[in-house]
């Protein structure tokens, strides 16, 4: 069996696993967030944190919550690093300098998990397990809330209320990422993946010498890094470590977990809004722009260009051999459409235009599936902006899911698609104009330029994938990629509760016979082409200057 057809049976195998939990996970989390009832491990806590979880919130009180917890967080990571070496199972490890400890805090916390340490050289099992687990946690579990939030917002009519910040978060972690993480853990543990808290190994080298590992609850770590589309590895080398991703099943598995919950919260949407046939719409169009793009990553990878991509079956540079291309082209389509950020090759070895496809998908919004809970409200931004575009060409009030899409919805979506792309463009002027941070480029030309675009692409868009080749352990970088990725978390947060907090307020507008149906093909098509269009607008001169004139070349 060839190279080419072994990457196909990979994503057809890959698209029939989350066809098959697709219904029964996405009503499971539709019960989830409607359910009156409390667990009892769940009123320990709510009791612990002050919190009323029957308590109905307003927009900007949601919003409150989110930026409270999320700030106690940010605070209580950087803590925890910066006391590292005072810490039990520190494994001698020092403290975290406080600008590498403010990026790791920050990055963390906004679901970002980029890392400009290596990660089995730098932390030791508290920290790793007490701060960076947990923040896996519950960060995903914060952009589930928002986003059901939003759901909240087309489903209610005339209340301005979107439920509760610290009832979703809770039952976000309690019901759905902590049972789904527990169950694939133990997946991974059975095939290889280690799971311990054993100090530092001397290990002897192939080649002579020798080099020391330590080991750590890689397994569940991992499990959650992707199913809460997180990223962070344990190791440095990520998902490319066989302690972390030791086999071709254990690849293929990986990729499932991050796409599970992005691809089945559509049916979550469907199920609350009472049309599974706009959750399936939703889903067509993060579906035909996830395959697409696939598809376009396999034959960039697999064209040859000479005798030596002729031997490899392909571009090997930078790839496992146990994966091959097929495998690494997936995954690294997968994390980076998604907010994963993990990585089980090296995006900066990719061909020209491959590593173009990376930056595509990120700068895309991540809504293809995207994020756990950031990919599903960033569709339905793009899916209001779309609905606005075609009652434009046909002179009628735009409206979506029964709420009319006037000027104050139109200024929150506008608001939300700008705030990614003046990060990423502005932080990356800077950086290439500025002579410090450009020094830490390894490459020069086409691909340097790449590399620091794909830095604050990462960031801002709550990535954490690196392109390699760049050296972003410094104060500038530490600093401004903290704070791209603080921004970019956060304030496209504060659009969307406002809007779903102004959908709330509405009356529901009757269905016409001229409403725009959009749970059709042609609306499906019409939102691809949206998504498409306004992002190439946006960053073709960027990408330009970088992978398309390296791919070009």
């Amino acid at each position: 069996m060839g190279p080419v057809t072994a990457g196909v049976l990979q994503l057809l195998a890959l698209i029939g696993a989350l066809a098959l939990v697709h219904i029964p996970l996405g009503n499971h989390m539709a019960r989830v967030y409607s359910s009156t009832k409390h667990l009892r491990v769940e009123k320990w806590i709510y009791k612990g944190i002050g919190a009323n979880p029957d308590a109905e919130m307003t927009w900007p009180a949601y919003l409150r919550g989110v930026l409270a917890f999320s700030a106690v967080g940010v605070l209580f990571l950087y803590l925890l690093q910066r006391l590292q070496g005072l810490l039990p199972g520190s494994l001698g490890f020092a403290a975290i300098d406080p600008d590498q400890a403010f990026n790791t805090a920050v990055s963390f916390v906004t679901n970002t998990n980029w890392q400009s340490y290596y990660g089995e050289q730098a932390m030791g099992h508290v920290v790793q397990t007490a701060g960076l687990a947990v923040q896996n946690f519950v960060s995903a579990a914060v952009g589930m809330a928002v986003a059901v939030a939003l759901v909240r917002g087309f489903a209610r009519s005339r209340s301005g209320e979107l439920g509760n910040f610290w009832s979703d978060l809770v039952r976000g972690v309690t019901r759905i990422l902590v049972p789904l993480a527990f169950v694939a853990a133990v997946v991974l543990v059975a095939c290889g993946v280690i799971q311990n808290f054993s100090g530092i190994h001397e290990v002897g080298q192939f080649m002579g010498g020798s080099q020391q590992w330590n080991g750590g609850a890689v397994a569940s770590q991992e499990a959650i890094k992707e199913l809460g589309t997180n990223g962070g590895g344990y190791f440095n080398a990520n998902s490319a470590h066989p302690f972390e991703n030791p086999t071709p099943f254990t690849n293929l598995f990986e990729i499932f977990l991050i796409l599970v919950i992005p691809f089945s919260i559509t049916r979550t949407f469907g199920v609350m809004v009472g049309s599974v046939k706009q959750g399936y719409a939703i889903l067509a169009t993060m579906a035909t722009i996830w395959v697409g793009f696939v598809a376009l990553m396999m034959w960039t990878e697999f064209s040859h260009h000479g005798p030596a991509f002729d031997i490899a079956g392909g571009a090997m540079e930078g790839k496992e051999v146990r994966f091959g291309i097929g495998g690494s082209s997936i995954f690294a389509t997968s994390t980076t459409l998604t907010s994963t950020g993990a990585v089980n090759s090296f995006h900066s070895s990719f061909t020209g235009l491959g590593g173009g496809i990376t930056l595509l998908g990120m700068m895309l919004g991540e809504i293809a599936p995207g994020g756990v809970g950031s990919g599903l409200y960033g569709m339905l931004i793009m899916a209001v902006i779309a609905v606005f575009i075609a009652g434009l060409m046909v002179g009628r009030t735009p409206e979506y899911l029964g709420k009319k899409i006037g000027t104050r919805e139109i200024k929150l979506a506008a608001c939300y698609i700008l705030v990614t792309p003046a990060l990423v463009l502005t932080l990356t002027a800077c950086a290439m104009a500025l002579p410090t941070p450009a020094n830490s480029m390894t490459n020069s030309g086409a691909h340097g330029f790449s590399e620091i675009l794909y830095a604050y692409t990462s960031a801002a868009n709550n990535n954490g994938s690196a392109f390699a080749g760049l050296n972003a352990d410094t104060q500038w970088f530490n600093t401004t990629l903290g704070i791209a990725m603080l921004l970019g978390r956060f304030v496209p947060m504060v659009f969307v509760l406002a809007l779903a907090g102004s959908l709330a307020g509405q009356r529901p507008v009757p269905v016409t016979a001229g409403t725009l149906r959009t749970e059709k093909p042609l609306f499906t098509g019409l939102l691809v082409g949206a998504i498409l269009i306004i992002t190439g607008l946006t960053y073709f001169p960027a990408l330009a200057l970088g992978p398309l004139a390296e791919g070009l070349a």
